[in-house]
């Protein structure tokens, strides 16, 4: 259990200036300048971070590319692999508190969310692909009695990940574990305004035995050393987590170096479906409140398109906007906070300018929709509820990864899927509903990588996570998760 005295304690450490982890130890930023690493509680900067040139990060590819070549990580045996991702699995999970604060230093995540999303997520996750990748097998092909097809599992060699801020240890954990697990090298890219706790993980892996050269972490900015990953003749897969115009970006770069193959878990606009003879709905208000206030909204998955049958409309969202008022927004490394703060200033702002363009087209305010807590310092926003929002307005259409709600009515199910499948995004979806039928036909109508059915959120390790449309390719989670990391290698025999 948390306690609140421990949290303190943490929360007031002096943190020292991070450079890179490169081959097993921390470098300096050499040449490069200096990044303010400014905390959303209070609007202080809390430390620096180096900002990584394409020097330094050609240097952190060549240093894997050695690793992986020798064999000290790859040509271990899967037991051994094991091994050590089990180890590295326990020592985050006996700093999971010290790793937890200093995200949410970094983050602004509330606590309680970031606890069990981050450091225990990232503990599970090593230690779900650890247990795994001794048990993954190549295939024996069905050919003549005279020959023997084998199809072997190989790593690709190096890998370069892109994280975002959101969830960085979380997200982080599903690229670097699958990825270590498979016998890869591997090149990390945090976002430049949440790294520390990335650069802890990667002590972290040192410690627990992964060699030097195997895990490496450039830090700095995206459009510098995210571009020079992205570029590097020596990458040979990129899988990336963000921004659909980054992503796009990312794909340019690929075909410009060597056609690495790219994985993109990008951006969502979740439609969270409330059909009237759903069997309670006000726990479908209690929860779909979850679905898109938690962390401030800046969840990839969160709910943030709200679709209610036309009679139970007004009374649901009566009662939407009752738990959206209740939420405690607040120091995000206070146990009473059930949310915590938006990420960033620029983040804040881009919020807040969703909520007036919103009623610019038309757009109601049921609640929320202001800054607050303005004396602390730090970025926090309302939960926010816009009513009366048409399929084509822009709160409909495009991503706002903040705590702002669009809510629209439907007549029926022909309806529904109508305008849940009408943007551009297809990464997931919610359905409400007592009618198994019904569950049925929308689960399979609805263009999304997950839809949740009488729930929203909670999908564990045991099944992937991605997107359709433009939300991206390729899984994490799962033990899909580790075809990313292989390739398929085919010996053809004649006995």
């Amino acid at each position: 259990m948390l306690e609140q005295s421990a949290i303190d304690a943490l929360r007031v450490e002096t943190l020292s200036a991070r450079g890179h982890f490169i081959d097993g130890r921390s470098v300096d930023a050499g040449d490069s300048r200096a990044l303010d690493v400014v905390s959303p509680i209070d609007g202080q900067v809390l430390t620096t971070i180096a900002d990584g040139t394409p020097a330094v990060m050609d240097r952190a590819v060549a240093v894997a590319r050695a690793a992986f070549e020798d064999g000290r990580w790859s040509r271990l045996a899967p037991a051994a692999r094991k091994k050590v991702l089990l180890k590295l699995a326990d020592l985050i999970e006996r700093r999971a508190l010290a790793l937890t604060v200093l995200g949410v230093r970094d983050n602004g995540t509330e606590i309680n969310m970031a606890y069990k999303a981050e450091a225990l997520s990232a503990a599970a996750t090593f230690r779900y692909y650890a247990e795994a990748i001794d048990k993954v097998f190549g295939q024996i092909a069905p050919t003549a009695p005279d020959i023997l097809g084998l199809v072997h599992h190989a790593p690709v060699g190096v890998v370069g990940a892109i994280v975002p801020w959101n969830f960085p240890l979380m997200i982080g954990a599903w690229k670097i574990a699958p990825a270590l697990a498979a016998g890869n090298s591997i090149v990390l890219k945090p976002a430049e305004s949440a790294s520390l706790s990335l650069l802890m993980i990667a002590e972290l892996a040192a410690e627990a035995g992964v060699p030097d050269g195997v895990f490496n972490v450039v830090t700095g900015k995206g459009a510098v050393v995210g571009e020079a990953l992205a570029l590097s003749m020596d990458v040979d897969i990129l899988v990336f987590t963000g921004s659909g115009a980054t992503g796009r970006r990312l794909m340019e770069y690929a075909a410009r170096s060597n056609l690495k193959r790219c994985y993109l878990e990008l951006g969502g606009k979740s439609p969270n479906i409330i059909f009237n003879d759903a069997k309670d709905l006000a726990q479908a208000a209690k929860v779909s409140a979850a679905g898109i206030f938690r962390n401030s909204g800046q969840v990839c998955v969160a709910g943030s398109r709200l679709l209610v049958q036309e009679d139970i409309h007004d009374d649901f969202v009566a009662e939407l906007c009752r738990h959206a008022e209740a939420f405690r927004v607040g120091d995000p490394l206070d146990l009473s906070s059930q949310i915590g703060a938006v990420h960033s200033l620029p983040e804040l702002e881009a919020n807040l300018s969703f909520v007036e363009k919103a009623a610019s087209e038309g757009a109601e305010r049921a609640t929320g929709g202001d800054r607050i807590l303005t004396e602390t310092g730090g970025y926090y926003m309302q939960p926010t509820v816009m009513t009366g929002v048409k399929p084509q307005d822009t709160l409909s259409q495009q991503e706002v990864f903040g705590p702002v709600l669009a809510v629209t009515h439907f007549k029926d199910e022909a309806e529904a899927l109508r305008i849940a499948n009408s943007t551009v995004y297809g990464l997931a979806a919610g359905v409400w509903t007592a009618d198994l039928s019904r569950a049925h036909r929308m689960v399979a109508g609805i263009r999304a990588g997950v839809v949740h059915v009488n729930t929203y959120g909670g999908p564990d390790m045991t099944v992937p996570l991605g997107g359709v449309k433009q939300s991206g390719n390729g899984h994490d989670k799962s033990l899909h998760a580790l075809e990313k990391y292989v390739d398929l290698k085919t010996a053809w025999i004649q006995l």
